[in-house]
């Protein structure tokens, strides 16, 4: 099996890096884990509506690129899940024939609609908003406990 991340935007911080670095170190038990790190399209300081929506087709055509599989975008209006319904429907997407779940995390202006609609469930992580690159660390730890849950491990409590 393959988890495939698609993020719109490098991480800058070593803090963050080395989080995610130790979460696919986790992964690798489980799975093979791909990051695939898009750049994010440049705005103006203040760009219009018009703007962030160029700017969300030009990342979108970077992002169809390499979704594959059982795809599962963050949204905020995505469904809110629990811990072991998220490793529930991971293990859902295997089952049904799919050997690669995508998950991906859009620009600070989020997702195009075409890349929300061509998901297969919409995932939001919290009401609250959280910086993309803190997102993806939670996103790859959940993950992993999506896996030590389906597993029996003992991460999970």
């Amino acid at each position: 099996m393959t988890v495939n991340l698609i993020v719109i935007g490098k991480l800058k911080e070593d803090y963050l890096r080395n989080a995610c670095d130790e979460y696919i170190k986790r992964l690798s038990r489980y799975c093979n884990t791909e990051i695939h790190e898009l750049s994010e399209y440049r705005l103006s300081e203040n760009p219009s509506q018009k703007e962030i929506e160029n700017a969300l087709q030009k990342e979108s055509e970077s992002i169809r690129k390499f979704a594959k599989g059982y795809i599962i975008p963050l949204c905020i209006e995505g469904k809110q899940v629990t811990s072991p319904e998220l490793s529930g429907i991971i293990q859902n997407a295997v089952v049904s024939g799919n050997n690669t779940v995508t998950f991906i995390i859009g620009s600070s202006f989020g997702l195009a609609p075409e890349i929300k609609s061509m998901g297969d469930f919409r995932l939001s992580m919290s009401k609250m908003t959280f910086p993309h690159q803190l997102a993806r660390v939670m996103l790859l730890e959940q993950i992993y406990r999506a896996f030590q849950i389906s597993t029996g491990g003992k991460y999970h409590k």
